[in-house]
Formats: structure tokens, C-alpha cells, sequence
């Protein structure tokens, strides 16, 4: 078993877990869940779900870490949870298949980045081309993603095989406030176009109580989950490394709202392109890789605005596919003694092999997003949040918090996670079940 590294710093901490908790997640899954889910009704109880589900459920997830030293292999079996062992095991399994198809999607980012650039010298360049069919095979298609999911995997590997502190928390550091600049610049460039104005009021001003159904709700926890990348795995590794003088509910107050805040900006800059081009905002995935690559054909210099778009989706992206990355290699880790140049390469050829599938068609894609995104992320936060609040003694989870000053506070929050918190996603399990499925 290798030395465990720990943050180094509250920054670079910070932006670690914002980046973990940013990804796809923000930039390409919350505006087309907006889109497909109504506006305003979705966006306000995401907002909901976030502060009241999505933060204490990332506190006893970081505290499951930090008290177990492990990532999801090992953490739920200290963590004193029943078949902990299997249950942990499973979850590692499920991170090979998720980071599979979100490195293939980030490869899709990837090309769409330099596509932009490329439409300057070939007009006809199209950088649909890399996107699977909806049904059937695309040769073509298979290759391109091939290419481009090696690519992405070499960059990851690379971060990853240098460490918490000279890999993860260095490029974090530049990518986070990187990031920011660039969506700030593309919001103003956004609101500048004209009928700007028709996608703000549709984004925030459309709420009406009808619209917050069973539907949206479930949706919106879903995306609360999915979106601070919870789920016992990226955020339980992540907890591993924390010092013990951490502060998990300040700092799980701070990621929480830098992922709101970047969410909500995706948001901001996109809908107000699409509405300003006339587009349809309820195109679901397609929005991101097909609606808007048109609308910038659309607006005036807009490959600038879509190649600066990308390479912000891109490393917001790049992060959350490092802490996949970092969970499996460091569960790896902490049951051998291999090196972790030799386990990164391990599980980068695996990831690669476990991608063909979703490289297939979108049909299968979207399958394997709902299956390993929303729904096994839900699971396996219930599980995290179960091991903390119901296998840990009330005084080791204030122990463990880093905060005993405050026991009242702490006392409210252990039973909101013990009792509240497993309820709501039950309900709404139970509820998409019955509506889906029976």
C-alpha cells in the first residue's frame, strides 16, 4: 500500500472538489435537462435539491472518506455498512463502465473544440461527424470517438500518474479560474445578441407551480446528484485525502455553490443563443453538440464564441473524468503495491476497451447515462449517506466532521442524513419507478 497524500492546501482543496463537482455535469447535462424538463419549475427545486439534499449528502460522503482512508473500495466495509465489502466493490465496477462513456464524451467535446477552428479554413466541416448514430453503426463514427477517447485518456493519465498534490491539485488550481474567465466572457458576448432578452425570460421568469410535477422533481434530484458528482465514489476518494483539520461543511457549503453558480451561468450563456437563433432549447443531449454548433454558424464570429465554449466544457469535464480516474487507480493502490504508473496505464487501457459500446449509437449511450449517471449515482449516495448516518456512533460523525464547537448544528445534521435525506430519494425512486417502469 503507497503513502496517502493529502491536500495541501484549502484552495487547492476547493478547487479540486469544485472541478470534481462541475463536469459535464453543469455545462452539458443541466442546460439540456432544463430544456427537456420546462425552464424555471426544473431550476428552481434543482436549487433545492442541491442545498438541502446534495450538500449533506457530500458532507457524509467526504467524512466517509476521511474517516476510512479509502475510496468506495474499502470505504463502505470500515465504514461498518452490512456486504460494505461487495457494496464497494460493485461501485468500483460501475465507475469503470461510467468513466468508459463519459471519456468517450469528452473525446466528443474534444472535436467539437477544434472543429470550431477547423470551419474557419473548411467551410463544410462538420463536427457531427464524431457523434454516434441515433440506432445502427457508423465506421466512420467508431473511429473518430477511438481517436479521440485515447486522446482524452492519455491527457487524464498523465494528471493522474503525478499524484493528488504535483497532478490533480495543480491543474485544478489553473483550470477552475481558467473556466470561470471563460464563461464570464461568453456570458457577456451572449447577452449582447439580439433577442438575447427571450431566452432569459423563458430560463428564469416562466415558473408556474403546474410545472413542478413528479416528473420534474425526480429529474431534479437526479441532476442534483449527478451534478456534485456524488454517489460514493469520486467524492469518497476525494474525501480520503482531506486533513483532519478540514472544515467538510464549510468547504461542502463552497462546492455546492460553485456548482449552482456554474450550472446556472451554462445557463445564462446558452439559452439566450439558442432563443436568439430561433432554435428549439428542449433538443436534450443534442443541444450542446447539435443545436448550438448551429447556432454559432448563425451569429457573427461565432466559431470564436463556440471554440472558447468548448475548451470551457472541456476542462470542466477533464476534472470529473481525473477523479474517475483517481478512484479506481487509488482503490488499486490501496490494496497492492503496484506502482501507480503501471496500475494509471492498467486502468486507462480498460476504461478504453469498456467505451465501445457507447461509441455504438446514442441510443446506447443515453442507456448507459441513465444507468451509470443518474441512476446508480443515486444509489450509491443513499448507501454513502446510510454507512455515515447509521453504521457511525453520533460522536464519531461529529468527531469526524472537524467542527465540535457547534454539537447542535451537527446533532440537526446527523438526523437530517439518518432519517430525511434516505427518505426523499426512496420516495422518488420509488415514484420514478412506478412512473417509468410499471
Amino acid at each position: 500500500m503507497q503513502t496517502r497524500e493529502l491536500f495541501r492546501s484549502n484552495f487547492g482543496l476547493l478547487m479540486s472538489m469544485v472541478g470534481v463537482a462541475v463536469g459535464l455535469g453543469n455545462i452539458w447535462r443541466f442546460p439540456y435537462m432544463v430544456g427537456k424538463f420546462g425552464g424555471s419549475a426544473f431550476v428552481l427545486f434543482y436549487i433545492v435539491v442541491v442545498t438541502f439534499i446534495g450538500i449533506p449528502a457530500l458532507i457524509a460522503e467526504w467524512t466517509l472518506g476521511k474517516r476510512t482512508r479509502r475510496g468506495s473500495l474499502g470505504a463502505f466495509a470500515l465504514g461498518g455498512l452490512p456486504l460494505g465489502k461487495y457494496v464497494g466493490c460493485f461501485f468500483f465496477l460501475v465507475v469503470f463502465f461510467a468513466a468508459a462513456y463519459y471519456s468517450n464524451l469528452l473525446g466528443w467535446v474534444l472535436f467539437h473544440g477544434i472543429g470550431e477552428i477547423a470551419s474557419v479554413f473548411l467551410k463544410e466541416f462538420d463536427p457531427s461527424l464524431i457523434l454516434p448514430p441515433e440506432t445502427g453503426c457508423n465506421l466512420n463514427s467508431i473511429i473518430l470517438q477511438v481517436v479521440f477517447t485515447s486522446i482524452v485518456l492519455v491527457l487524464c493519465g498523465l494528471v493522474v500518474v503525478r499524484g493528488i498534490n504535483k497532478g490533480i491539485e495543480k491543474i485544478s488550481k489553473i483550470a477552475i479560474p481558467s473556466l470561470l474567465a471563460i464563461m464570464l466572457i461568453l456570458l457577456i458576448y451572449s447577452l449582447l445578441l439580439e433577442d438575447a432578452e427571450k431566452g432569459l425570460k423563458w430560463y428564469i421568469l416562466s415558473f408556474r407551480f403546474e410545472d413542478l410535477t413528479g416528473d420534474v422533481m425526480a429529474a431534479a434530484l437526479g441532476q442534483g446528484i449527478f451534478s456534485l458528482s456524488l454517489g460514493g465514489t469520486f467524492m469518497v476518494i476525494y474525501g480520503s485525502y482531506l486533513d483532519k483539520e478540514t472544515n467538510i461543511p464549510k468547504n461542502a457549503v463552497y462546492t455546492a455553490s460553485g456548482d449552482i453558480f456554474v450550472g446556472l451561468l451554462a445557463g445564462f450563456i446558452i439559452f439566450p443563443v439558442v432563443f436568439s437563433c430561433g432554435l428549439y432549447p428542449g433538443s436534450g443531449p443534442d443541444l450542446i453538440f447539435i443545436t448550438l454548433p448551429e447556432a454559432f454558424r448563425l451569429i457573427s464570429g461565432g466559431w470564436i464564441f463556440g471554440f472558447f465554449f468548448f475548451a470551457g466544457l472541456f476542462a470542466a469535464a477533464f476534472l470529473s473524468n481525473i477523479a474517475a480516474i483517481e478512484l479506481l487507480v487509488g482503490g488499486i493502490l490501496d490494496n497492492s503495491s503496484y506502482q501507480r504508473k503501471r496500475v494509471t496505464l492498467f486502468v486507462c487501457l480498460i476504461i478504453l476497451f469498456l467505451a465501445f459500446p457507447s461509441m455504438i449509437n446514442m441510443d446506447i449511450f443515453l442507456k448507459w447515462d441513465l444507468t451509470f449517471g443518474s441512476g446508480m449515482q443515486v444509489v450509491g449516495s443513499l448507501l454513502a449517506v446510510i454507512t455515515v448516518a447509521w453504521c457511525f456512533k453520533r460522536s464519531e460523525f461529529i468527531k469526524e466532521i472537524g467542527n465540535e464547537k457547534n454539537k447542535h448544528f451537527l446533532t440537526i445534521l446527523y438526523w437530517w442524513l439518518r432519517l430525511v435525506i434516505p427518505a426523499a430519494i426512496i420516495l422518488v425512486g420509488i415514484y420514478w419507478l412506478t412512473e417509468n417502469l410499471f
